[in-house]
């Protein structure tokens, strides 16, 4: 037996094994993704540290670049990425544009009406990003104050978070192809409103940035693969996925190649 039929045979018996957990059968999604040799992810590419595109070289890199590789690794298929975002996620899903999003998606309530999520295997709380020359914010106190202009990512849990959380400051919602961070360092807005891993973009690049951490947690939300629903099959074999990583040690090394360990579910 060579190399590949022993990668392949282990990979279908892993199939098979995630499978028994949601069916009997294999289920519409693995059926494609088996017949076509292929698995399709959905990517964020502008997720700094998770599933980022550098405008300079135009390659992939983040914490699930790695894992969505090695997701079609495991099941023996190619990978093909498809660049989606916060706002367009239900419908790239649901539309079959995908078949997993891989892009530390939030596990909010509204999402959950709507899609299925594995297992977390990351969790963040909320951040403020400002400058170090900023009068206005100089801690996380100063945020809900008269006349301060806060930032949040439109169609990210940011949004209705903050929305309900500010009494007095004004939140501002960036679309592209504005972005938080030329809104800040031009002084339009004050500070914005982020998770840890989009936090790293700016602390590692530049050295005007300063980051405004909540004394107390302020709202932590899990982060999983999100599925669409009606294939229970799917989402069992993902949520295996997510297990084994956990596991294996492939998370946590990931994690640590992208600075993320503080935020690994183990």
């Amino acid at each position: 037996m060579t190399f590949r039929t022993l990668a392949r045979s282990v990979a279908a018996a892993w199939i098979a094994a995630a499978c028994s957990a949601g069916s009997a059968l294999a289920g519409p999604v693995l059926d494609r993704i088996q017949a076509e040799r292929e698995v399709r992810v959905c990517i964020w590419p502008d997720y700094y540290g998770v599933t980022w595109r550098n405008p300079r070289t135009q390659q992939l890199g983040g914490i699930d670049i790695e894992l969505s590789a090695a997701l079609a690794r495991d099941l023996g298929v190619q990978l093909r990425y498809v660049d989606s975002s916060f706002v367009t996620l239900v419908d790239d899903l649901k539309g079959g544009r995908c078949d997993v999003a891989m892009f530390a998606v939030a596990q909010l309530p509204q999402r959950m009406e709507h899609l299925k999520f594995s297992r977390p295997y990351l969790r963040s709380d909320i951040y403020g990003v400002t400058t170090r020359s900023n009068r206005a914010v100089r801690q996380w106190s100063d945020i809900d104050q008269p006349g301060v202009q806060v930032a949040v990512q439109a169609g990210t849990f940011m949004e209705p978070v903050m929305k309900a959380a500010l009494k007095q400051a004004k939140m501002v919602s960036i679309r592209p192809p504005a972005t938080r961070e030329n809104e800040l360092e031009a002084g339009r807005v004050d500070v914005f409103m982020t998770d840890y891993p989009y936090s790293r973009r700016l602390l590692d690049n530049a050295d005007w940035a300063t980051l405004i951490s909540p004394p107390a947690p302020f709202h932590v939300l899990p982060y999983a693969y999100a599925v669409k629903p009606g294939d229970d099959a799917w989402l069992a074999t993902v949520d295996a996925f997510v297990q084994r990583i956990q596991r294996d040690g492939r998370l946590e090394a990931a994690a640590k190649r992208h600075g993320l360990s503080e935020i690994v579910v183990r």
